[in-house]
Order: structure tokens, then C-alpha cells, then sequence
């Protein structure tokens, strides 16, 4: 890449394609794109020094990007097949790479440590960033979330580590060839995409397959498989279900934290307490433990236990991961990104484990038309785990509407009592009404209203 100087981004706003731009502006290339809307992490990126444009618009791709010669184009999988840009940019022979490309090219030369798994993998991947940096003193990565111990969701740090999150959506991963990989879930998602469940097993298979000569895969306990362990090693991982690494002595203390202690293949790490709340993340903690652990294995390095103990109890987690705006024994609201039914069910079963007793309301902004119309029984048996619900219209993300397809059709199968409120509104409604343990899920916009929904829940919370 040492001939190009310019990289042109479609979907530059994306989390894991503002990660690769941040990257390349670090690396001294100019860097623009496109993006349908603006954000705060595209405001960001132009803060940094990113030429950004929201509409679909040649004539807005910069003079100095015109040129094929000295331009690479990197395409997110969510831009549709009918951009305008996209097609001029085909149609005058630029090179043009996916996101799952380049992070496949960034990644040669390194100990690739990947998190693949239809849910999990945000937390996960961005806590292994962390204790890699925290307690192994190096590595660097490109992350799905925003790091709050980072800032960023990118880390640039010494030493051959990158941590990378391995995405299956249009069977991205398959472009990834790891040392280590974490796979966290394999449940029905992006149906569209596979079709049937049995593709998505396989495409997590041969992802498997990919791992290197030498190389270990850390597989959640209860996910079947087929595996070759020929070559690379297997190890099995859950939160409190046996397997080589998993949690043992688990104790909730004060605050919704939990105390545990972290069984390895030789030995323990004794009380370990995570920087964030929820019972969910231990399991979390526990997969990337061992992907430190693995990664010492294969590069003869020591494994330092209690500097990792340390590092965990300093992890501050990932932004709108069960991120907590006000939290007091009157009120509490919480934001959180799950969009898949089992993230709802893990989060829900969290939250009542640390707010045992108290009322429960969930608003819910459902992600994709398919999702919506694959898993809609899946998300009405999640959300009947909540006290009350509250859902707001479909985010479409890349999709055109499906006839018949809306957020009412979760809500019709349901036995929770629920009701429609547009996210505008959702603010003024929660101020009419009597809150307790408030929790707004999704990964589309609803993030856009957390400050709003945060200042009626704080300004109750001082009133009550």
C-alpha cells in the first residue's frame, strides 16, 4: 500500500470502519467518505481530520480521490447495491476492498487474537484490548465499540498482539485467519444473509477452520462445533459451567459487582472482580482471560495472574454496553446495545440479579426487518422477562420495509404489558410515568435519546 496516499471511505460512520479510518489517518493517508447521516463518531473523525459527506453524491468524493492510481475505496457491507458513488467508483476501476479485506491485510504479521459469535463480542474483544495493554504491557486493536478506558475504538500499542472482532454479518470473518479465536454464540442471526441456521454453523466452522497451524480456539461451552484439533489446540469456556477456563465462587457484592475466582488449565486467578456490573460479563471476563493465557502459550511468554486480576478490576467497558446513566436506590436507567433475543434474555437476567425485586421496564428498538420478522417470537420471550415494555419503531439500518413487518408483531405475542411510543417521545412519556429500573436496548438511533431519557430519570431520582 506504500504507492496509494489517499483512502476513500463509503460508510465511514460505521464502528468498525471509523476504527480502520482512524487507523490509516495515524498512518499519514488522507482520508474522506461517505455516510448517510452524521454522529458524533463521524463529527469525530472530522475533528480529526477526515473529510466526511452525507449524501449520496460523486460530485462530493474530493478532487483528490478521483484518481484510481493513488486511491483505495473500502466498502462497508451495509452501503446498498444501488449508491451512486459505489457505482462510479466501480465503474471507473478503483480498487475496491470490505472492511473484513482490510482487516485481514492489517492483521498479517501479527498474533491475531479474533472474537467471533453472533452476541458477546464487543465486550469481549474491547476487554481483551484492555488487559493486553493493562497487564501484558502491549498490543493493539480495532474494536466494535467505543472503549471507555480507550476513548477510542482503536488502539495503537507496541508489541505483535491486535486484538480484532470478527464479524459474520456477510460472512466478513472468513476473511480472517487468526492465532487465537473466541467463539462466543452461534444462534439464528442475519437469516437474511444465510438463510438457514445450519449455514451459519458451517460459516463459524470454517472460520474455525482458518485458526493457524499451532493455534487455539476458545469455544463457549455448549456450542457443537466440528473442529479439527490436530493442529490447533481446543478449549472450552463458560461463566459457571465447568470447561478449561470457567468461574468458580461466585459472589455478589455491593453495587451489582461480582467477586470470583478464575479456573485456568494450570491453576487460578483468586478473587477477580470486574469493572462493570452484571453477572453476564464474568463469562465475558473469563473468554478473554484465556485469550491472554493462549496468546503467553504461543509466544513462550509468562502469564502475569495477578497483574491481570488488577487490570480486570480496572476495565470501565464498553459505551451503550449496560452502561449505567443514574443508578440510585430510587431510579436507575441503563443503556444498553443488545439487538439479538438472547442478548435481551442475558442482560434482563443480569439486571434482575442485581436489582432483585425492583420493577423492570425495557424499551425496545428492534434492529432490521428481517430480524425482526425471523426472531420475533425469540424477542417477545426475552422481553416478558421485564415488568413492562415499552417498543418503538423498527430501525432499518440498510433495508427497505417489509410489508407487514413492525415492532407490533413482538408485541402482539407477548404476555408482558406493552405499548408504541416513537423515540422522540420516549422522554416525555417515561416523565408521565412511574419508573424504577428503566433500561433502553438497541443498535440503531435510540442511543440519541440516553441524555434526554437521563435527565427526566436523574431529575426523578432526586424528586422521589
Amino acid at each position: 500500500m506504500k504507492e496509494l496516499k489517499n483512502i476513500y471511505f463509503l460508510g465511514i460512520g460505521g464502528i468498525g470502519m471509523s476504527a480502520i479510518a482512524r487507523y490509516f489517518m495515524h498512518e499519514g493517508y488522507a482520508v474522506a467518505g461517505y455516510d448517510r447521516t452524521a454522529t458524533p463518531l463521524t463529527r469525530e473523525l472530522e475533528a480529526e481530520g477526515a473529510l466526511v459527506h452525507y449524501e449520496d453524491d460523486v460530485e462530493l468524493i474530493p478532487e483528490t480521490m478521483r484518481s484510481k492510481d493513488d486511491t483505495l475505496v473500502v466498502l462497508t457491507p451495509a452501503i446498498p447495491a444501488d449508491h451512486k458513488e459505489w457505482a462510479w467508483l466501480r465503474a471507473e476501476g478503483f480498487t475496491i476492498e470490505k472492511r473484513s479485506a482490510m482487516l485481514g491485510v492489517l492483521s498479517e504479521g501479527k498474533l491475531s487474537m479474533a472474537v467471533a459469535g453472533t452476541h458477546g463480542k464487543t465486550t469481549t474483544s474491547t476487554l481483551a484490548a484492555w488487559l493486553n495493554y493493562a497487564a501484558a504491557k502491549e498490543g493493539s486493536a480495532f474494536l466494535g465499540g467505543i472503549s471507555r478506558n480507550f476513548a477510542s475504538n482503536l488502539v495503537l500499542g507496541e508489541g505483535r498482539r491486535l486484538v480484532v472482532e470478527a464479524d459474520e454479518y456477510d460472512r466478513s470473518f472468513l476473511r480472517l485467519h487468526p492465532d487465537v479465536a473466541v467463539i462466543t454464540a452461534v444462534d439464528a442471526d442475519h437469516l437474511d444473509i444465510y438463510g438457514t441456521v445450519e449455514a451459519v454453523v458451517e460459516a463459524f466452522e470454517q472460520f474455525a477452520s482458518q485458526i493457524k497451524s499451532g493455534g487455539a480456539l476458545i469455544l463457549k461451552q455448549g456450542v457443537e462445533l466440528k473442529f479439527d484439533s490436530s493442529e490447533r489446540k481446543l478449549y472450552r469456556y463458560s461463566c459457571d459451567m465447568g470447561g478449561d477456563f470457567h468461574a468458580e465462587n461466585i459472589r455478589l457484592v455491593e453495587g451489582g459487582h461480582y467477586i470470583y475466582d478464575i479456573v485456568l488449565p494450570d491453576g487460578r486467578i483468586e478473587d477477580c472482580e470486574l469493572g462493570i456490573l452484571g453477572k453476564v460479563h464474568i463469562e465475558n471476563a473469563v473468554a478473554a482471560v484465556a485469550m491472554l493465557w493462549c496468546a503467553a502459550q504461543i509466544e513462550g511468554k509468562s502469564f502475569d495472574k495477578e497483574a491481570v486480576r488488577t487490570a480486570l478490576k480496572a476495565f470501565e467497558g464498553v459505551k451503550r454496553r449496560m452502561e449505567v446513566y443514574v443508578n440510585t436506590p430510587k431510579q436507575v436507567y441503563i443503556d444498553d446495545y443488545a439487538h439479538h433475543p438472547e442478548e435481551l434474555r442475558a442482560t434482563i437476567e443480569s439486571l434482575r440479579g442485581i436489582f432483585p425485586g425492583r420493577r423492570l421496564l425495557a424499551i425496545f428498538q428492534p434492529h432490521l426487518y428481517t430480524r425482526t420478522q425471523d426472531l420475533a417470537p425469540e424477542f417477545a420471550q426475552a422481553l416478558n422477562l421485564a415488568d413492562e415494555v415499552i417498543l418503538v419503531p423498527i430501525y432499518p439500518a440498510r433495508e427497505l420495509p417489509i410489508e407487514g413487518v413492525c415492532s407490533q408483531m413482538i408485541g402482539r405475542m407477548m404476555t408482558t404489558p406493552w405499548s408504541m411510543a416513537e423515540r422522540e417521545e420516549l422522554a416525555a412519556k417515561l416523565e408521565a410515568m412511574d419508573t424504577d429500573v428503566v433500561v433502553t436496548f438497541g443498535a440503531g438511533n435510540i442511543d440519541v435519546t440516553c441524555a434526554a431519557i437521563a435527565e427526566v430519570i436523574g431529575r426523578k431520582s432526586i424528586e422521589a
